[in-house]
């Protein structure tokens, strides 16, 4: 520990920056074991971020492709046989399940519950292009809100070896002696904040994108099934 705070001593003398990587592995087993969870919260976020950034901008791309696609034709059969183009596209998943529901009424010859039909089709749809959209998004609200008090967990035990050490200490104390443990207990709440602000806003935006392509599914469901019934008529 005294080593640690000597190679931190000598770099602020010098003039030069602080060597994380001696803080780090210089620390207690538990402000390690902090260290390293909150290291693969944050990596595991950032993974999360950018498939989910991916995923949502083709989403939307998608989407816009396939209303335009969608107004623009005057068959449904048509619309359809194009859907393999939208496979990111969560509108036009729910009208493939739309249109699948509708075609086995008319096959049927059945049209009494046809609306019912599809517009349980089409819930159900949406429902599980909701849930692919929000995969994982739960883990970066986990992140932002458990990250903090992880390294606050670290921060508290630092502190503790710190006034244990000052109490055990010959002598009078000095910043020789509790240094190391405070350095590793700020280290553990800089690290619970790097990991838990961005996993935040991530979560925000995430959410906020989500919500607009839900209300899409659910205006594009409405719509298309106005378009049925009128026919069915």
């Amino acid at each position: 520990m005294d080593s640690v705070m000597e190679v931190y001593l000598a770099s602020v003398q010098a003039g030069g920056g602080i060597d994380y990587w001696d803080l780090i592995f210089g620390a207690d087993l538990v402000v390690q074991l902090v260290l390293y969870i909150l290291i693969f919260m944050s990596i595991l976020s950032w993974a999360v971020m950018v498939q989910k950034q991916f995923q949502l901008f083709m989403a939307r791309r998608q989407s816009a492709q396939f209303l335009e696609l969608f107004w623009r034709s005057k068959r449904l059969d048509s619309v359809y046989e194009q859907t393999g183009k939208f496979k990111r596209s969560p509108v036009a998943e729910v009208f493939k399940a739309g249109y699948q529901e509708l075609a086995k009424v008319t096959k049927g010859g059945s049209k009494a519950d046809a609306g019912d039909n599809m517009m349980r089709a089409l819930r159900r749809a949406r429902q599980v292009e909701e849930t692919k959209l929000e995969s994982y998004v739960s883990f970066l609200g986990t992140t932002g809100s458990t990250a903090p008090f992880i390294g606050l967990l670290g921060t508290v035990w630092g502190i503790l070896l710190a006034f244990q050490r000052l109490a055990s200490a010959s002598g009078a104390a000095s910043i020789q002696v509790v240094g190391p443990d405070i350095s590793h207990a700020l280290i553990a709440t800089a690290a619970g904040l790097f990991a838990a602000i961005p996993a935040v806003m991530a979560f925000n935006y995430f959410h906020a994108g989500i919500k607009v392509l839900n209300v899409e599914m659910d205006n594009f469901s409405a719509d298309f099934l106005n378009i049925v019934k009128r026919h069915i008529k």
